[in-house]
């Protein structure tokens, strides 16, 4: 579900608050001062989406995000499609970005500042020598949060070509014009997005019952990333954060028709993850600063300090773990003969 904050003189408002989640069909831009309240992966998606049409469009941030250009398109691959067949080159492409964003992660992590440099040095050849840097140097370390990717800089040149702007500033109050901002200047809109967030729904809201009582899933561990201790015949497909959500739904699932595979071999019809190591320590399920994730994580499952419990966030590690590790490991009690 969208999240959105108080923010006060809200009602004094007299254009259009939208919040992206609720997104209008009909809504008509053309012409009009939007301000974008948010800087995450919505915000720098809208802008450039919306700069063509808009007289003027503001992307209004309290702190300011990692945002890094991306190729819209593989010109390595188009090329290479010239000459080998169209299945291999997609598995080339496929292996050599995935291995490229697990390459970039672990640098990210081991060597903040580095990457850091890299990424602001982008940057700074997209936007302009004139340009303030202020808007786009996040006060915390590259993938503490999650990094916003823009396809070819179209973000970049909306800003420079004068269609869109970024002010980074705290709110005040919402006016009958548009926004006043601590600092004093008023933004006048005609319409204001909400690109504020989101709350997690875990299991998509559904309330969980085990024995007749209600399920706390907080009160729970992960278990390879896919099921959760001591709760029998129950998954949840949790892609990646740092990655493309899909990488780890597909080998979720290859995981799960594997261990139904093994019920039916064994004849079993309840299996159920249990810890019986000692040792083993909770912590949160996952490990961002994002608003959003820290708005959640008193209502998410913990994960563990070590495998089977440990939730990697790794294609590689959880590839070897779910497609070729062990399903009866030891730890997956299976039980209820058919």
């Amino acid at each position: 579900a969208g999240f959105t904050p108080e923010f006060p003189g809200r009602d004094q408002f007299k254009g259009e608050i939208i919040h992206p989640q609720h997104w209008p069909e009909d809504l008509d831009y053309s012409g009009k001062k939007v301000v974008v309240i948010g800087s995450g992966a919505t915000a720098v998606t809208l802008i450039p989406a919306m700069a063509d049409k808009t007289a003027h469009i503001t992307m209004l941030q309290r702190s300011p995000s990692y945002v890094a250009t991306v190729p819209l398109r593989d010109k390595m691959s188009n090329k290479l499609r010239k000459y080998l067949p169209a299945k291999l080159v997609y598995r080339m492409a496929r292996t050599r970005n995935v291995g490229f964003q697990m390459l970039f992660y672990k640098l990210a992590r081991a060597k903040p500042k580095a990457i850091r440099r890299l990424l602001l040095a982008q940057v700074r050849r997209q936007v302009g020598e004139n340009f303030d840097m202020k808007h786009f140097s996040p006060k915390y370390n590259p993938w503490d949060e999650r990094l916003c990717a823009v396809p070819n800089g179209d973000l970049f040149k909306a800003i420079r070509q004068g269609k869109a702007s970024v002010v980074t500033d705290h709110i005040e109050t919402f006016t009958e014009k548009g926004i006043l901002l601590k600092s004093g200047q008023e933004l006048e809109a005609d319409i204001i997005i909400t690109a504020t967030g989101l709350d997690l729904q875990l299991m998509g809201g559904m309330e969980l019952e085990m024995d007749g009582k209600p399920l706390d899933m907080s009160k729970t561990m992960n278990y390879k990333g896919v099921m959760f201790r001591d709760v029998p015949n129950f998954a949840m497909v949790f892609g990646y954060t740092n990655a493309s959500w899909t990488l780890k739904a597909d080998i979720t699932l290859e995981y799960l028709c594997r261990l139904l595979k093994l019920m039916d071999k064994k004849g079993m019809q309840q299996v159920t993850p249990r810890l019986t190591e000692r040792g083993v320590e909770e912590l949160p399920f996952l490990d961002m600063q994002s608003g959003y994730v820290k708005r959640a994580l008193p209502k998410l499952p913990k994960q563990g300090n070590k495998a089977p419990w440990k939730l990697h966030q790794n294609y590689a590690m959880d590839m070897a773990m779910l497609r070729f590790g062990e399903v009866d490991d030891g730890v997956m009690t299976f039980s209820n003969p058919n």
